[in-house]
């Protein structure tokens, strides 16, 4: 039982702050900015932006004050990938 227990906090410890509000790889958002915009604001989200670039949906939001970029395929909505924006990035330009 301890094994168990163990196993369950450190699980609970790598599960992303995304995944926790529901958002995750390969969940569908929507095609167009109000759609992006509806899902991730439901969610408990905050979108500061949406760019359409080529094939791709990206939006900046921000959760419990943590930063998250999430690239969104234009074609089908579904979320392909979720990253933590890096504030040191944005120092160099």
């Amino acid at each position: 039982m301890t094994t168990f227990v163990k196993s369950a906090a450190l699980t609970a410890l790598l599960v992303p702050a995304a995944a926790l509000a529901g958002l995750d790889v390969g969940a569908s958002v929507g095609t167009t900015e109000a759609d992006i915009r509806a899902a991730l604001t439901e969610m408990g989200y905050t979108v500061q932006e949406i760019e359409v670039e080529d094939d791709e949906i990206e939006a900046e939001a921000t959760l419990e004050g943590v930063a998250y970029e999430i690239e969104i395929a234009a074609s089908t909505g579904l979320i392909t990938e979720i990253e933590l924006e890096d504030d040191e990035d944005d120092a160099d330009d």
